[in-house]
Parts: structure tokens; C-alpha cells; sequence
């Protein structure tokens, strides 16, 4: 089963790997911006993501060995590879074990450390969406802000909602498997695995995600690695500063 994906442009290949309960489309503005600067723009969805496959299979090797399969599906080799927060763990990963692949790694508010479990709130939240009874995205939006109270958070997730047949809306998302398969999306890459090529690690400011702490774990891992702060963002720095991001990313991969 190959991934579903969004391919914009000609020229070098470069792949967008999305966050957790995300999908290729958040990534579909930066994407135009990218490949008119000369790269074939790949925009993925993860399985049980966006339009990809379900399978009940859900962790870090499997979603890196899907992403493998894909570039041998598109015949992709030498590609500028970026992850954001659960797409920056899968692209680590695919990183340091498939090196001869990539040209150049971008991760985007992720550290290759271990990070808690802390989605609860929100899967709790989406598995009380009844579509028997929502008819509308304002009604799910009404029903998810009872456990979520950021709008713009809410809005993401709601990005996951479509039309399964006339009058009955459902997820693009697993539910069921990302929630019992949660805990893989905090797991640590393994620490003897190391990518020796150039990376670009980009935090948001207000982000806490990549810390001082996690500086030398992260030069442990990606020895050629360099650490860019982007002004006035959090975890999702690529829409809250997409300016600043934009020039960072092409400063780096140009």
C-alpha cells in the first residue's frame, strides 16, 4: 500500500511529512511557495492520516519503512526530507536508516527524545463527535469545544472532517488505532542511530519542544546538525510565522 500524497511542481524532490492528527493539506500553501523555487514538492499523508491507508500497524520504523516504499513507488532518491513535531520523528528515523535517500533533513518542533503522553484531552474530544447526530461543522466544532477551548487547535482538528456520503460527516483519521497506538507518538528514536548529513532543526520560540536540554542530544544523533529559532511561534511555527519559516527553510535547502 503506497501513501497517499499532493505532488506539486518539477525539480528536485522535496517531502513534507505532517504532525500528528494532521495531513499533507495544512502543508498546501508552503508547499506552492517551495516548488517555485525549483523543487518537486511532495506532500504526504501518513497512514491512518488525511486519505492514506488504515492499518492497526502504528509506530516509527513502520511509518518510515511506508515512507521508503513510497519514494521506490515514485522512484525518488536524493529528496530534501521535513517532519513536523510526529512527521520530524518519522523523518529521523527514515533518516538514519535509509541515509542514501536523503540529501538534507528538516525537523520541524521535535526532538529525537522521549515525550509523554499529553494528546489525551483531544482524542477525548474527537471520540465524542456522534455523527449519527452532527450534522455540520459547526455542531462538531460546538461539541469539541467543550474539552478543547483554543479555536485555532480546533480548527486543525476539525480539517479532519469530511463527507462520507451525502448527509453523514465523519474523520479522515484512524481514531481507533491513534488512540490506542498514542504512546508510539512520543517514543524516542533509538540513540544509536545517527544521520551524519546536513540538518536544519527549527523550534518555535514559545515552543517547548526542543529545549536547551535537548541541543547535545540532538548533535549526539545528527552531528551536522544546526537549530534555528523562528520569532512569535509555538509548536506550529509553520502557520503562525510561515514568512520566517519560508526563508529559513530555503536558506538552508537553496
Amino acid at each position: 500500500m503506497i501513501l497517499y500524497s499532493n505532488i506539486i511542481g518539477e525539480g528536485k524532490p522535496f517531502i513534507i511529512l505532517h504532525g500528528f492528527l494532521g495531513m499533507s493539506d495544512n502543508w498546501k500553501t508552503l508547499g506552492r511557495q517551495f516548488s517555485q523555487q525549483g523543487f518537486q514538492v511532495h506532500l504526504v499523508d501518513q497512514r491512518n492520516h488525511g486519505r492514506s491507508f488504515w492499518d492497526e500497524n502504528f509506530n516509527y520504523e513502520i511509518l518510515a519503512e511506508d515512507l521508503k516504499n513510497y519514494c521506490k513507488a515514485h522512484n525518488l532518491n536524493d529528496i530534501v526530507l521535513l517532519g513536523h513535531s510526529m512527521g520530524g520523528k518519522t523523518a529521523m528515523m527514515f533518516s538514519a536508516l535509509y541515509p542514501n535517500l536523503v540529501s538534507k533533513l528538516l525537523v520541524a518542533d521535535i526532538s529525537p527524545r522521549f515525550y509523554p503522553v499529553h494528546h489525551q484531552t483531544i482524542l477525548e474530544g474527537l471520540s465524542a463527535l456522534n455523527f449519527d447526530v452532527i450534522k455540520s461543522r459547526g455542531e462538531a466544532d460546538k461539541v469539541l469545544s467543550e474539552f478543547v477551548s483554543d479555536f485555532g487547535t480546533r480548527q486543525f482538528l476539525l480539517k479532519n472532517l469530511y463527507w462520507v456520503e451525502k448527509g453523514k460527516l465523519g474523520l479522515r483519521i484512524n481514531l481507533d488505532v491513534l488512540k490506542a497506538e498514542v504512546a508510539e507518538i512520543g517514543e524516542a528514536l533509538p540513540s544509536y542511530l545517527r544521520f551524519e548529513k546536513d540538518v536544519l532543526f527549527l523550534k518555535g520560540d514559545r515552543s517547548e519542544y526542543i529545549g536547551v536540554e535537548d541541543e547535545q542530544l540532538i548533535l549526539n544523533q545528527f552531528p551536522n546538525a544546526k537549530i534555528v529559532t523562528i520569532a512569535n511561534s509555538g509548536h506550529w511555527l509553520h502557520a503562525e510565522n510561515p514568512k520566517d519559516f519560508f526563508t529559513a527553510v530555503i536558506k538552508f535547502v537553496g
